[in-house]
């Protein structure tokens, strides 16, 4: 039966890896480290795999377990004290080796300064490619907030890119 479960289990997370992975790293960043995200998502998921419904919306599962995780960890850490910023946002991804990798690391960083549902919305739309439809179910709302949020998620996104844009350009030009 073990066997069966984990062969199960496999089969099924084998061929969305890839888009949970990318789900996790633009999430987590800031509150905790993706890869523990990812891991702790699994062994829930591992644990709860006979409450799925649908082999189809395993994608989905997986986002609802790390969603609740996240959850959990930032009421966790609301609850203690931080001495120093960084011990919060100071995380860096060490992997970054390249320009692409610098975009997405700035990408990230930006992210994690909106809104939850905002962040969580274009994720799920922009990065993991979940339809409206899909994301109004894993966060339990109406198709019309979903789509509020991905445009004022965008908004932000856009005024804090920009601004950090015209803040580099600026100390380039100072440095030069």
């Amino acid at each position: 039966m073990i066997k069966s479960k984990q062969d199960k289990f496999l089969a099924l997370y084998e061929p969305v890896h890839d888009r949970f992975e990318r789900f996790c790293r633009a999430r987590a960043y800031g509150d905790m480290d993706y890869e523990d995200l990812m891991n702790e998502t699994l062994l829930v998921a591992y644990q709860k795999i006979e409450g799925l419904k649908s082999e189809s919306s395993f994608l989905s599962f997986l986002f609802g377990i790390s969603v609740r995780l996240l959850a959990n960890n930032n009421r966790k850490m609301k609850e203690s004290s931080y001495e120093d910023n960084k011990q919060v946002y100071g995380y860096v991804d060490l992997k970054n080796q390249t320009e692409t990798d610098a975009e997405v690391y700035l990408l990230h960083q930006t992210l994690a300064q909106l809104p939850t549902d905002q962040r969580e919305a274009i994720i799920l739309f922009e990065i993991s490619g979940f339809s409206i439809k899909e994301i109004a179910k894993i966060q339990e709302a109406s198709e019309s907030a979903i789509k509020q949020r991905l445009k004022r998620g965008r908004e932000k996104l856009t005024e804090l890119l920009t601004f950090k844009s015209n803040y580099i350009n600026t100390q380039e030009v100072n440095n030069g």
